[in-house]
């Protein structure tokens, strides 16, 4: 029997993880797309380094496990380049849009049971599924 369920659970531990460090060590929620968005447009850079180490590791880590354990990575991510382009764009207006991302709202926001946290991650969960039927099984894009 396959355990490749397992991986999903221990990355989430390690996001968990990473997010009550920075919590706990600093008083900072953990949201990915502020971290990133702090580099981009430059409201963070007195934070740089910890912003830019975040992200280094977000890269690294799985790279550098993948050596370490000999796996493959299997994505299955689509050669429509168009879908992949206009998730990335659709991902970054709705991360600005609702003042955060799934690792700021979802995994902090409701670990800290936070209302806005708990909606944004309702409406998140939502808008993925509608947006995969409607380009799986209407638009046949993906």
């Amino acid at each position: 029997m396959p355990m490749d369920w397992i991986w999903g659970l221990i990355g989430g531990l390690l996001i968990g993880t990473g997010g009550a460090v920075l919590l706990l060590g600093n008083g900072r929620v953990m949201g990915a797309s502020g971290i990133l968005g702090g580099l981009v447009d430059r409201s963070g850079w007195g934070t740089a380094a910890e912003r830019a180490a975040f992200v280094i590791g977000v890269i690294a880590t799985p790279l550098l496990m993948l050596q370490i354990l000999g796996l493959e990575a299997d994505t299955h991510l689509t050669s429509n380049w168009f879908a992949v382009i206009a998730a990335g764009l659709l991902v970054g207006a709705g991360t600005r849009i609702a003042n955060g991302c799934t690792s700021g709202h979802g995994v902090c926001g409701i670990s800290r049971f936070s209302l806005r946290g708990i909606v944004a991650t309702v409406f998140y969960i939502l808008a993925g599924g509608l947006t995969l039927v409607l380009f799986r099984h209407i638009l046949g894009v993906i």
